[in-house]
């Protein structure tokens, strides 16, 4: 949550303006979930009922909270992201003066982008500028709401106020983003709506006929399932608002240090025992959050006295925090946003993505203990004697806290919708607590804490979705995915090898300037359908390759979050650990090496899928598919093992430089779903771990 502000007066506006309305602003998200069933619903109210109308109300949430919250914070120097921002969006602003209209509307217009991106010059200018924005977010929204029906009806003939809307609104979101997130992710969504404005100037295949302003305008602002308000959009305000609630409750009631002691509880007299504490506790804190640079921030914050005290580098300790961290994104039942939005635009069970998503966790966290075990082993540290732990009594005591998880999986296998399971976990939470006296005892203050927490942490990541919804939308009008699907099916050829490659360093380079959300939905956008396209004719059935080319590209996605040079998660642990952030960065794209690898472990073949156990589960019986997914699992699993051999030098002796390299070629073999490259892969595998573990031990 956003620390309260010194001064007297930023401090009174926290706590009569911004800590208010972010309780405000939960607890509207957790009557929608109750409204259904309560006499207020009779009277068909559009802020209550109408989809599209919730979607307006929950963007105006976070972009008045948001603008709120800036206006505290302290802003850095102008770069040449904001002077690049600013220039971008001054194109579209002359491109709204071409319109027509009449001047008063022009200079309605001006004003939203001198108070959304002017400013991002002149960081001085901001937080009076933002407080101006905060005011400004209630205009569009009271429009929209007030004119909702008439706006439907006039959608392909909008009024000159509507345009003004729609543009305002959209430069407050891009503005608030720049804020948040930097430059890169707002100047995506500019560098689209330009290529929609101008798209005739492009040549071959990527040319088409141009839009006018004054209909993708209207688009963005009168589209119910597209524009600002569409399917995306409401992935954050159907999903991730509980999640995040349900975090802030969770912090609040100060669960966190019960968490890390259970997690602990591995690593009593181990050497590896730091490496384990952080990889344990990162699943654990995955299970009730779905965000990586949080998680890091947390493990890297428990566990590096126990790095210090044992004498593990700086840097790798940092690296092992920061990997770790993002593990989150791919535990269930919480995941990361990547997987509300998978949910929405393949329209299949949440279940399905969590099932998915534990083969891949699994070997994600193999890399991890099995890197650790290594360098700890090569390193020659010893275990602390004294360092008993907590005793398995302990986790006696507190395991019911993962008795609220349960009711998530449960209610959501009976049928139930996510976001009632999210919020009976959320009132369970609290009676729990408020039984057990050894914890903080939830009172009124406590959990009003956790509230505005949940939601104010929401900010940053729902408005990227929102992003993110406006760039689908743009790319979609312009057939820009098909164009782009048959330029990387003609690079290919028939390689579905290469193209998932292309895929996987597309959506890696994507993740190092936007949020794993907008990759995950810029990338499955164009590069999705040449993939799926070569899955099946390799031989994958259709639903088979659609369940794991999505896998494959929200995986990528989540794994952009801990590669450099732009790696949220390796920052965390530098401001922890006091590290160099891109040095962390190498570091933490070296520990758990084999997490590159994981992806084409499920794409390339049939056999291949099983890791994911629902693309087979779908198209074979039951005993094939869980007959598939074990043995895949375990030959990945050893190939995940002989990788973090290779990448620490070390195998139950240290290994020479060309031992390293042998030994990884042949991991790599694993991860291929091949039997002839299992074969090839386990000679070498067998000298090394076997027959020559005792040998000369020659240096690595």
């Amino acid at each position: 949550m956003q620390e309260e502000p010194q001064t007297t007066q930023q401090g009174t506006l926290w706590r009569f303006v911004i800590k208010p309305f972010l309780v405000l602003a939960s607890l509207y998200s957790l009557y929608l979930v109750l409204h259904p069933y309560t006499p207020i619903a009779k009277l068909s109210l559009d802020i209550l009922d109408l989809t599209e109308v919730q979607r307006s109300t929950h963007v105006f949430l976070l972009l008045f909270a948001g603008y709120l919250i800036s206006s505290q914070r302290i802003h850095g120097k102008a770069g040449i992201g904001a002077i690049v921002f600013t220039l971008m969006a001054a194109l579209p602003m002359y491109s709204f003066w071409k319109i027509g209209l009449d001047v008063k509307y022009s200079i309605a217009a001006t004003l939203f982008w001198v108070v959304a991106v002017g400013p991002t010059l002149y960081p001085r200018s901001i937080k009076i500028a933002d407080k101006i924005a905060a005011l400004l977010v209630i205009i569009p929204y009271v429009y929209h709401v007030y004119f909702f029906h008439d706006i439907i009806d006039r959608a392909m003939i909008p009024e000159s106020w509507d345009l003004v809307m729609s543009y305002g609104l959209t430069l407050l979101l891009l503005g608030q983003v720049y804020r948040y997130i930097g430059a890169i992710m707002p100047c995506l969504v500019l560098g689209f709506l330009l290529y929609d404005l101008h798209g005739d100037m492009f040549g071959g295949v990527f040319s088409h006929a141009v839009f006018g302003f004054d209909l993708l305008l209207a688009k963005l602002f009168s589209e119910t399932e597209a524009g600002l308000f569409g399917i995306i959009t409401g992935v954050s305000a159907k999903y991730l608002v509980y999640f995040t609630i349900m975090g802030g409750i969770i912090s609040s009631l100060n669960l966190g240090k019960i968490i890390a002691n259970i997690a602990s509880l591995a690593s009593r007299g181990r050497a590896d025992g730091p490496g384990i504490v952080t990889a344990i506790a990162s699943v654990f804190m995955g299970m009730f959050s779905g965000s990586g640079a949080a998680d890091t921030q947390f493990v890297s914050t428990i566990s590096k006295p126990m790095y210090e005290k044992t004498g593990y580098d700086r840097y790798t300790a940092a690296g092992i925090a920061a990997t770790s961290g993002t593990i989150a994104m791919i535990t269930p039942p919480v995941l990361g946003s990547l997987a509300f939005v998978m949910v929405e635009i393949l329209s299949i069970p949440y279940l399905w993505v969590c099932i998915m998503a534990l083969g891949p966790m699994f070997l994600y966290l193999v890399a991890i203990l099995g890197y650790n075990y290594f360098y700890v082993k090569k390193m020659g540290f010893k275990p602390d004697e004294n360092d008993k732990g907590s005793g398995w009594g302990y986790f006696r005591r507190y395991s019911y806290i993962f008795l609220p998880l349960l009711i998530i999986v449960a209610f959501i296998y009976l049928g139930y919708s996510i976001s009632i399971a999210v919020v009976l976990a959320i009132f369970f939470f609290v009676v729990l607590v408020y039984l057990d006296r050894t914890i903080r005892p939830p009172s009124a203050k406590v959990l009003l804490d956790g509230l505005a927490s949940g939601f104010s942490s929401l900010i940053p990541v729902g408005s990227a979705v929102v992003c993110a919804n406006l760039i689908l939308t743009l790319m979609v009008m312009t057939g820009l995915p098909n164009k782009f699907a048959q330029s990387l099916t003609m690079i290919s050829g028939s390689s579905l090898l290469i193209a998932s490659l292309f895929a996987a360093v597309f959506t890696l380079i994507l993740g190092m300037g936007i949020p794993p959300t907008a990759s995950y939905v810029v990338a499955s956008s164009l590069t999705a359908p040449a993939i799926l396209k070569l899955a099946i004719i390799n031989g994958i059935p259709e639903e088979a390759a659609l369940l794991s080319t999505h896998m494959f590209l929200m995986y990528y996605a989540i794994l952009a979050d801990v590669t450099p040079p732009v790696a949220l998660s390796a920052y965390a642990a530098a401001s922890v650990f006091l590290t160099e952030p891109l040095k962390t960065g190498v570091y933490a794209a070296k520990v758990a090496l084999p997490k590159y690898l994981v992806g084409f472990s499920f794409i390339l073949t049939y056999q291949g899928t099983a890791l994911l156990i629902m693309p087979m589960w779908n198209t074979q019986p039951a005993a094939t598919a869980i007959t598939g997914f074990i043995i895949r699992l375990v030959e990945v699993t050893v190939g995940a093992i002989a990788l973090a051999a290779a990448t620490t030098g070390y195998a139950g002796r240290p290994l020479r430089k060309w031992e390293q390299w042998f030994l990884g070629i042949s991991a790599t073999g694993l991860f291929i779903p091949s039997y002839w490259f299992d074969l090839a892969a386990l000679p070498a595998l067998i000298w090394i771990f076997i027959i020559n573990k005792a040998g000369h031990g020659g240096k690595a």
